[in-house]
């Protein structure tokens, strides 16, 4: 998320975003929700400046992280 807005209106939007993704796996993959874990960061990670357009812009995006864990 870029930084216009208040942090607290940032941090809201962002987790409205990846919740949005992961009922979107749910729904249309029919993954089980409690694999999957939707965090918000607000604008608390940036990957580029927010100075400019072009940067905000790339701050608005969604990160997948996968993990395995292998059992023994």
């Amino acid at each position: 998320t870029d930084s216009r807005g208040t942090d607290a209106y940032n941090q809201k939007l962002s987790q409205r975003r990846v919740d949005a993704i992961k009922n979107y796996l749910v729904d249309k993959f029919g993954i089980d929700a409690d694999r999957l874990t939707a965090v918000g960061y607000g604008e608390s990670r940036p990957i580029a400046t927010n100075d400019t357009d072009e940067g905000r812009q790339l701050n608005r995006r969604v990160q997948a992280v996968m993990e395995t864990y292998i059992r023994r």
